[in-house]
């Protein structure tokens, strides 16, 4: 495709677009299982300008957005692909999380760096081809996708639902110049302790199921999991105990602290390279605790991967992944993101510690569509606020690499 044609799609990117639109969906809360407000909002936006609009109820009651440009037939498919659900809320903000609110470079807002940034770049990208009337012969899909902090439940959702494209980007926060292709696998898990309630007064006769489960976030906290080392993955694998709640019952009714607690449940994450599965951690696990209960004949456990949905946490299992750098689609990105910067990719493969985070391309790969990761940077700030934010430059970086992505690929002969 010639200069002018580029030229006239890159044209249509502009900062305050980008910035006006990733603050709509910033002003929108989207927690975990709460996105259908995000959804619905999307849904019409993409309507109105006269996409496709697949609007997916992915539980009852919550829904996900997949819209598609549409081209003219014959050509290649490109998904775009970032979730609407967003991270809990550290504590002792110092903004409104819910006004969003540019400073300097940075646009500060509860889910701006995790991922709404990325799915303004994405959406950008494709407005920009839209309203620039230029053809495409493949289409463009917009995934929406809910439940990725899930472990992809939306992703996997839409696949089932038959969604496919040629080849994707995820606009994950890694930089806007980072074209990563290897990342961590991640696995949920929850494992409870079950003991004995009686009240306070003759505790001694009970079982401690929380005393238990102290034993057992010890031991666990420094298992070795059974894997080969990757050599572009070094502190993998890590496992993380990062909630803990007990009572009597099984729902940890908190109502009767002066009786021994006889259910106690703790929630984890682990992350794993390639080589590695569910089954393999399951196994190692099992193990460690079957020792630890052959040598305490009061600490009966279960374990439970992926855990109950209840708890909101990984409920789908994400394979790690190593795509091969020498797949189109990388090529591709690396191509556009230098014929709009002037300079070539800082990082193609992994990028530490970002590729200790599983995402969703682990899913649309296993679903044999060649993919990459690709989206604007941020964080929090480095004096410790925990106020998110993304760099707004970075969001219109990636808006341009994405057009100019789609220029190509979805350009290709089917």
């Amino acid at each position: 495709m010639d200069e002018a044609v580029k030229g006239k799609v890159l044209s249509h990117i502009k900062s305050g677009d980008v910035v006006d639109l990733c603050k709509r969906l910033l002003r929108i809360p989207s927690f975990k299982t709460q996105e259908q407000k995000v959804a619905r909002f999307l849904a019409s936006y993409f309507q109105r300008r006269g996409y496709e609009v697949d609007f997916q109820e992915v539980e009852k009651g919550r829904y996900q957005t997949i819209a598609k440009l549409k081209g003219k037939g014959g050509g290649k498919s490109l998904m775009l692909n970032g979730h609407i659900d967003i991270d809990p809320l550290a504590m002792n903000w110092k903004r409104d999380p819910w006004v969003p609110v540019v400073e300097g470079d940075r646009l500060y807002g509860a889910g701006a760096f995790n991922m709404k940034g990325g799915v303004a770049s994405m959406i950008s990208a494709a407005e920009a081809i839209r309203k620039s009337g230029v053809s495409l012969d493949g289409d463009i899909i917009l995934a929406c996708v809910v439940g990725e902090l899930q472990g992809g439940v939306g992703t996997v959702y839409a696949l089932d639902q038959g969604i496919r494209s040629d080849m994707a980007i995820v606009a994950e926060p890694f930089g806007c110049s980072t074209i990563m292709t290897t990342h961590a696998g991640v696995i949920g898990m929850a494992i409870n302790t079950l003991g004995y309630s009686r009240h306070i007064t003759v505790r001694e006769q009970g079982i401690d199921a929380i005393d238990k489960m102290m034993k057992v976030i010890h031991a666990v906290s420094q298992i070795s999991l059974r894997h080969s080392p990757h050599p572009d993955l070094p502190g993998l694998p890590r496992i993380n105990c990062g909630s803990i709640i007990g009572g009597r019952g099984r729902n940890h009714d908190l109502k009767g602290p002066n009786f021994v607690s006889d259910f106690c449940t703790s929630i984890w994450d682990v992350r794993i390279v390639p080589g590695q599965t569910a089954e393999t951690v399951r196994e190692d696990v099992r193990r460690l605790l079957e020792r630890l209960g052959s040598d305490d004949s009061d600490l009966h456990w279960e374990l439970e991967i992926p855990p109950p949905p209840q708890y909101k946490g990984v409920t789908v299992a994400m394979d790690p992944v190593d795509i091969p750098k020498d797949e189109f689609v990388v090529g591709a990105v690396a191509r556009a993101f230098e014929q709009h910067s002037g300079e070539s990719p800082g990082v193609i493969g992994a990028l530490l510690p970002r590729s200790y985070a599983g995402n969703d391309t682990c899913h649309l790969w296993k679903a044999g569509i060649p993919c990459v990761l690709n989206g604007p940077g941020g964080d929090r700030n480095l004096d410790g606020e925990p106020d998110t934010f993304v760099y707004v430059s970075e969001m219109v970086k990636c808006a341009k690499t994405h057009a100019l992505t789609a220029l190509e690929v979805c350009n290709l002969a089917n």
